[in-house]
Order: structure tokens, then C-alpha cells, then sequence
């Protein structure tokens, strides 16, 4: 018994507390490694994390932190970083509450723990304290966020895809989007895309790379998102919306993705917030992606929150995003609104603001005048994309104030004067050449010299519409300027030439092409760039022919090689066009009235592809596809039943109205004339025509002649035989509006107009007698390359003669001939192209 109660009493002495730790202090002077197996834990019977996922502050997880900090293991520091950030999470006033956090003792004690036990991390818990250090504010630069980076970065082939994801998340919010590091991410992300099955991650590794792979690794993360897509929730809105930014951010509309991330967001509306709608719009715009669905539950759901918000930042926010949707009402709501919290707004709003004013069209004077005060009293702090943007904005609303101005033009001038980057000067010089009068000195005219072998074509394009603005208005200045700014142009006109000789890429042309316009293109480089594209022409393909084809309707340059070469790849790949893109693919051989050689076969093609799709396109879509086709005669049945219905007509109507005016009336234009086409050419659909009230307010003015129409007027006069028989201005049924109009009885004398004649044509005719209608076309009715008559030009002369017409076109490069030089060779043309006598023929090709 006496053994017993001794060996009893050396067991407790051996498990005493005191010796417990000096057992385990040898331990760890003997194995350093695993002492960190045999760690502490507090007294308190509840394990040290249940009792922080349990805390319902931050001081509660900083008392836990204060008094157990000798013990923490590396997963509790790990947690303990995770509850504060979910604590932060739920802060309305964020940035208070961060800088609180980051500057308590605490946390620096937290920051010390994690510099020590980062080796012993595992991987989600690294990654999420380098995610939450970053949260707080702690800098790129600090030793922790350093330390953890160079830790991450020695782990990177191991972590898995949502580790890899949220560390390139890290690495996006220090601005690392070109380093060597999110280089390796790609790699591997390239290296392991077939095994990768978690679209969630997967879509922000997308987006964090997007600035440094290749279009042919673009296009697997296309495919691979396809394919994947079904997988997701269909309530994960967030990936859906990191899709979209990824095409954003790689420049390419993929039409399939796009529509089905937009189902997505239109199953969500409900749920959606400001920022997150603000954000789709913001997308879709820059990808030029118009879902009017979207567009009107959007408009929808933002015209609610209109009460909620009461402080500037949102209610910029909101501003910037219903504005260019609202109805007039909303639009003046918004305004007032904005205007009572003016005195409030940061240089940052002021600018969004003035920006919204511009979408929404307003001419609110009081309103523009009051933000232009805030831009001003801020101007010395934006960046010279700003200021450009200030610029364009103010010049946009008919803004005038000389001392903003003035103002304004010394502080471009001074940013100018210290500027390298070519790109930067070339938009500092677009905004001065918007400002009145114009002028660039001899410092700047070298300035640019001095980098035009750096520029690209947007570059060169944007410096020569500036010399151009200044050349045009540059009056109070020595003569040897303007001479040196066309010099200038010449240096433009060799480098952007020499950079289209060099391009052996397509795709590398087309991003460099697609936005250019003004008359320096036009005229100096348009014809090298189509030989440009002709002579890269096999590299067309489905991906780009939309946007190649959109290019030369625009360009109105006929090129039948290109041409032929595009409808030759509709052909073959018209089941990888999107239905979307086949409106921009038919248009240059609508607008230019050419017609493949294959003709039947390629509209055939396009027309059985959209039959498929019809209720997938907006009214919009459908509109331009009706009239577009019947400029070449094209009446496919089912188009024309899918537009002319009340149905239909209703939907377009509630789409027109979030639209500009602009636009809004070029849709019920086109909408117009396809109407009419189709009462004149298909008569057996019966489709009535309803246009008529359109027409009287469209056609109010009428009666205005240019200076070769009223010279036609007066030879004419002289020709028929005085005024009374010519009528100028003329309107027809179905509201065309001919230039010149007169009448010959079946002995081809001319018949004189009575007072009593209304301006619509349209009375009854004598037995054999004909109406001669005479078109003067100018260059807008021709492609510009070639005499080649342009599809309006040739519906509307199609038009006519079904209306009862001889149509007599005269062109301007017939008038303004040498042969036509004198009064009375053009009085021998006007006798000869009415009469025919004399059979004079000219040839001016």
C-alpha cells in the first residue's frame, strides 16, 4: 500500500503543470521541428478557434489574440485574419473601420505571428492572410506582404486552382499584371487547362491574365469556358460577370458567351445591386453588346433605387448608369437631384457626372455651368487622359467660358511640354486642337515629330486630325506654320504607309484599323490599307469577318476581292457566325450594291441562318436586317411577318426609348423604308403602309437646294422651256423626294405645271404623257473609290420607276467634267439625257 501511494505521489509530481514545461522546453531545444506539434492551448476548456468563430467583434478577437498570442498556432492566426476580414465585411463605413484595424496593437502583433509561422501555413491559409493583409490596406512594399508573396510564389506549381486564383487576385490589387510571377501563373494555367473543372476559379484566373496570352490561349479559355459553363449555379452571377470582363479585356464580343451570361443576370435582376449593374452596363457598352432585355430590367430596377440613395458617391453612381436610359422624367429627376448635392461632388464625380450629361443629351445650362465650376477648382489634379475627356465633354455640350478655357489650355500645354509616352502626347494635342482657336508652335510641331516612328496607326490618325482642326483654324499666326504643320502631314502620311507595308498580322491590323475615321484617313491611307487587308485577306476568317466587314461598309470603299473573299467564308462557315454578326457581314454588299459571285448562295446562306434565330435577335437587329436586304431586293418572308406585327411594333417602341435621339430616329427611318420597299416591291404580302405621319414630320423642309441644283434648276427652266414647266423638290407618293421633276406628252414636248398643282406628285397624266424625274448625285450616292453606284442610290431609282417614272441620274463626276465645262455643253447633256436628240454620249470613267 505504501509502494502504491508513492508511485501515486511520482506520477502527479511527473504530470505537474511545472514540469510538464520543462519536459517540453528540453523537447524543443532537442527537436525544434516538432515542438510545434506539442504547442500550448488555453486553459479554457473550448478550443482557442471555436471561441473566435464564436466572437462577435473585433476586440474580442484582438483580447483572444493579446492573451494568447505566445501560443497561437499557425492556424489560428490564420483564422484569426478570416474573422476579422468577415467582420470588416459587414461595416458600412469601410474605410473607417480599416484604417481602425490596421493601426490596432493587435494587429501588428497578428502581422508578427504571421511573418514567423508563414512556413508552417498550408496553402489556402497563406494565400488568405496575403488576401486579407492586402484588404487592410498594408502596402506592396511591407516585409509581411513581401515575405508572403516570395513564400507563394516557392509553393506556386503545388497550389491548387482556387489557391492559384485568389493569388493572382493578390497580385492584380499590387498592379502586377506583367511581371514574371503572373507570367508563371498563365503558364500553368495553360499546362493544366484540360484537367480544370472549377469554372468559378478558373474565371478569375481569366481575368488576371487576360493582358499576357495569346490569341490562340484566348481562344482555349473560350472554348474551355463553353464548356464548362453548365456546371456553374445558375445564381453565381459573379462568374458570369468575370466572363464577360474577360472578353472585355481580350476585345472580342463572342456572342454565344456573352448571351449566356446575360440569361444569367436576367434570372438574377432582383438580386442584382448599383455596382454590380453599373458594371454589366459599363461591359456591354465597351463590347458593344446591346441587349435590349437586359437593358429594360435594368432601367427597371435602377429607376427604383432612385429614393435610396442620398449620398454622392451612389448617387453619381446611379446617375451614370440610368441617365442614358431614362425617360424624360427620370432624366430630370436625376438631374435636379444631382444638382442639390453639386456642392458635395469630388473631382471624380464631377467628371462621371459631366460624362453622364453627355450620354443623356442634356442642355441643362444651369447644371453644366455649376460641375464645369467643380472640374475647374480641380482641374490641377486630373490626368491628361482626363483632361482630354473634359475637353471632348465640355466642346460636346456647347460649354463656353474663356477663363476655363484658357485655363484649361495652359495646363495641357504644360503636361505636353514634360511628356514622352506617344500615346499621351497625341491626346494632350487632340484636346488642345479641340479648344477655340487652335494653334500648335514649332517646339510642339517637333515634339511630335520626335515620335512619330513609335506611334501606331491610332496615334498617327488622332495626330493628323489635330493638325488638321489647326491648320483649319489657325489665322494669327506667321505664315510658316501652317507650312510646317502641312510638312507634318506629309511625315504622317509616310510613317502611318510605312506601317501598314510592314504588318504581316490581321488580327494586329484590325485592332490598330477598326476605330479609325476623319478625312486624313480617308484620304491619305484608306486606299493602302484595303490593299493592306487584300494582301492579308486569307487570314479572314468567322472570328473577325463581322468587324472587317463592317469596316469597308463604313469605309464605302469597294473592294470586290474582299468582298468575294468574305462571302466565300460565309459559305463554308456559316455555322460558327453567330446570328448576331451576320447583319455586319451582309452590309458592305447592301450599302455598295455588289453582288458576289456567288449571290443566290451566299444571301441564301445568310438568310437560312437567321431564319433559325429570328426570336433570339432584338427588334432593333431585325429592323436594320429588313431594310438592309431590301436594298438588294431580298424579301425574306419570314423576316418581314417577325417585324410587321403589333406584337413586334410594341417591343420596338419600348426599346426606341432608350435610345438617343439620334439613333431613335435613324431605327424608325429605316423602319420607314423597309415599309415602303416592301409596299412597293411585294405588293402580295399586303402590308399596309403606315408611315404617313412620320413622313410630314420628317419631310417639313424640303424646298432647300444646294449650288448645282439651282444651277441644274436654271438650265433646266431654259431647256423645257420656263419655269412653269420644272418643278424642284418634288415629293412622291410614299414620300421620296425627287430633285427635279417635269412632264413630256408622247411627242416628247413638255408639259406646263398649272397653279393649282399640289407639291405631292401624283395627278393624272394625259394619254402617252411621262413624268421625268432628274436626281443630281453627288459623291455620297457613289463608292468612293470607284463610279459604282451605291444601293440606296439604286432602290430609290428602282422605287420610282415602279411609281411611273423615267429616271434620268445625273452624276457629279458627269456635271463637273471637262467635257461639261462651259453652259452650253451642259445645256446639250440636260437635252440630250430628256430628249435624246442629238445622240450626244459622254464617257467621263
Amino acid at each position: 500500500m505504501k509502494e502504491i501511494v508513492i508511485f501515486i505521489s511520482a506520477s502527479y509530481s511527473f504530470f505537474s503543470p511545472r514540469l510538464i514545461v520543462y519536459n517540453m522546453l528540453r523537447l524543443r531545444a532537442i527537436c525544434p521541428f516538432s515542438w510545434r506539434m506539442f504547442q500550448f492551448r488555453p486553459f479554457s476548456f473550448e478550443p482557442l478557434i471555436s471561441q473566435m468563430t464564436k466572437s462577435t467583434d473585433e476586440e474580442q478577437i484582438f483580447d483572444l489574440i493579446e492573451k494568447n498570442k505566445a501560443i497561437l498556432t499557425e492556424e489560428q492566426v490564420g483564422c484569426a485574419f478570416s474573422m476579422l476580414w468577415q467582420f470588416q465585411r459587414q461595416k458600412i463605413s469601410l474605410l473607417k473601420n480599416v484604417e481602425y484595424i490596421r493601426e490596432h496593437p493587435q494587429f501588428l502583433t497578428l502581422q508578427d505571428l504571421a511573418t514567423t509561422k508563414m512556413e508552417f501555413m498550408n496553402d489556402t491559409t497563406l494565400v488568405n492572410v496575403l488576401y486579407i493583409t492586402q484588404q487592410f490596406g498594408i502596402k506592396a512594399h511591407d516585409p509581411l506582404i513581401e515575405a508572403l508573396v516570395t513564400e507563394a510564389w516557392r509553393r506556386l506549381e503545388r497550389f491548387d486552382i482556387s489557391v492559384l486564383s485568389k493569388f493572382s487576385s493578390c497580385l492584380v490589387d499590387q498592379h502586377l499584371y506583367f511581371s514574371p510571377l503572373m507570367g508563371e501563373i498563365a503558364d500553368i494555367v495553360n499546362r493544366n487547362l484540360e484537367s480544370i473543372q472549377d469554372l468559378r476559379s478558373l474565371s478569375v484566373l481569366m481575368v488576371n491574365i487576360s493582358s499576357l496570352i495569346s490569341q490562340r490561349f484566348q481562344e482555349q479559355l473560350v472554348n474551355k469556358t463553353e464548356l464548362l459553363f453548365d456546371t456553374i449555379d445558375p445564381s453565381q452571377v459573379n462568374t458570369a460577370r468575370r466572363i464577360v470582363q474577360f472578353l472585355r479585356n481580350i476585345k472580342y464580343s463572342y456572342y454565344p458567351l456573352l448571351e449566356r451570361c446575360n440569361q444569367v443576370f436576367l434570372s438574377n435582376m432582383n438580386h442584382l445591386d448599383l455596382d454590380f449593374i453599373s458594371k454589366i452596363l459599363s461591359l456591354y457598352h465597351s463590347l458593344q453588346f446591346y441587349n435590349f432585355q437586359f437593358f429594360l430590367m435594368a432601367k427597371k430596377r435602377l429607376t427604383e433605387m432612385i429614393p435610396l440613395f442620398d449620398h454622392p458617391a451612389n448617387f453619381v453612381k446611379l446617375l451614370v448608369a440610368l441617365g442614358p436610359l431614362a425617360g424624360p422624367q427620370e432624366k430630370d429627376r436625376l438631374k435636379s437631384t444631382i444638382l442639390l448635392m453639386s456642392e458635395e461632388l469630388t473631382s471624380q464625380q464631377a467628371l462621371a457626372v459631366m460624362e453622364a450629361m453627355e450620354e443623356m443629351e442634356s442642355r441643362n445650362s444651369h447644371l453644366i455651368k455649376k460641375i464645369a465650376s467643380i472640374l475647374c477648382k480641380h482641374l490641377d489634379n486630373y490626368k491628361p487622359v482626363e483632361l482630354l475627356r473634359i475637353t471632348q465633354t465640355l466642346i460636346f455640350l456647347h460649354f463656353q467660358s474663356k477663363d476655363f478655357f484658357v485655363k484649361l489650355r495652359e495646363l495641357l500645354i504644360s503636361y505636353l511640354k514634360v511628356s514622352v509616352v506617344p500615346s499621351e502626347i497625341a491626346l494632350l494635342v487632340c484636346a488642345l486642337s479641340m479648344l477655340p482657336s487652335p494653334h500648335l508652335d514649332e517646339a510642339r510641331i517637333s515634339q511630335i515629330e520626335a515620335v512619330l516612328p513609335q506611334c501606331d496607326l491610332s496615334d498617327l490618325n488622332d495626330f493628323a486630325t489635330s493638325v488638321l482642326r489647326c491648320i483649319q483654324y489657325d489665322h494669327t499666326y506667321l505664315d510658316s506654320t501652317p507650312g510646317k504643320q502641312l510638312k507634318l502631314l506629309q511625315k504622317l502620311d509616310y510613317h502611318g504607309r510605312q506601317r501598314l507595308q510592314k504588318c504581316n498580322d490581321l488580327n494586329l491590323l484590325w485592332k490598330e484599323v477598326k476605330s479609325l475615321k476623319g478625312d486624313w484617313f480617308a484620304h491619305s491611307l484608306l486606299e493602302e490599307t484595303v490593299v493592306t487587308l487584300q494582301r492579308l485577306m486569307d487570314e479572314i476568317n468567322y472570328m473577325n469577318i463581322a468587324g472587317i466587314a463592317s469596316f469597308i461598309s463604313r469605309s464605302n470603299y469597294l473592294s470586290t476581292s474582299l468582298l468575294d473573299r468574305i462571302a466565300s467564308v460565309v459559305v463554308q462557315q456559316i455555322e460558327k457566325i453567330h446570328p448576331f454578326a451576320i447583319l455586319g457581314v451582309i452590309l458592305p454588299f447592301c450599302a455598295l450594291n455588289y453582288d458576289p459571285p456567288q449571290r443566290d448562295e451566299f444571301f441564301g446562306t445568310c438568310i437560312q441562318h437567321l431564319n433559325s434565330h429570328l426570336s433570339k435577335l432584338d427588334p432593333i437587329m431585325l429592323v436594320f436586317l429588313g431594310s438592309s436586304l431590301a436594298t438588294i431586293e431580298y424579301f425574306p418572308e419570314n423576316l418581314l411577318k417577325a417585324i410587321f406585327n403589333i406584337k413586334f411594333l410594341a417591343k420596338l417602341d419600348s426599346q426606341l426609348e432608350l435610345l438617343c435621339s439620334s439613333l431613335n430616329m435613324k431605327v424608325q427611318f429605316r423602319l420607314m423604308e423597309l415599309n415602303r420597299a416592301v409596299c412597293l416591291e411585294c405588293p402580295e404580302y399586303q402590308i399596309p403602309w403606315f408611315h404617313e405621319r412620320f413622313c410630314q414630320q420628317y419631310n417639313k423642309d424640303t424646298g432647300s437646294m444646294n449650288g448645282a441644283q439651282q444651277q441644274i434648276y436654271k438650265m433646266l427652266a431654259e431647256v423645257l422651256g420656263g419655269i412653269n414647266f420644272v418643278k424642284a423638290s418634288v415629293l412622291t407618293p410614299y414620300y421620296y423626294t425627287i430633285g427635279f421633276e417635269c412632264i413630256l406628252d408622247k411627242r416628247k414636248n413638255p408639259l406646263p405645271y398649272g397653279k393649282s398643282n399640289t407639291q405631292i406628285a401624283g395627278s393624272r397624266l394625259p394619254p402617252g404623257a411621262e413624268k421625268i424625274a432628274l436626281e443630281f448625285l453627288d459623291s455620297r450616292a457613289f463608292c468612293r473609290n470607284t463610279p459604282h453606284l451605291k444601293g440606296k442610290s439604286a432602290m430609290k431609282k428602282r422605287h420610282l420607276e415602279i411609281l411611273g417614272y423615267h429616271v434620268i441620274q445625273i452624276p457629279h463626276f458627269e456635271w463637273n467634267s471637262m467635257a461639261l465645262s462651259t453652259k452650253g455643253a451642259r445645256m446639250d447633256y440636260l437635252r440630250e439625257r430628256i430628249f435624246g436628240v442629238n445622240c450626244l454620249f459622254f464617257f467621263f470613267f
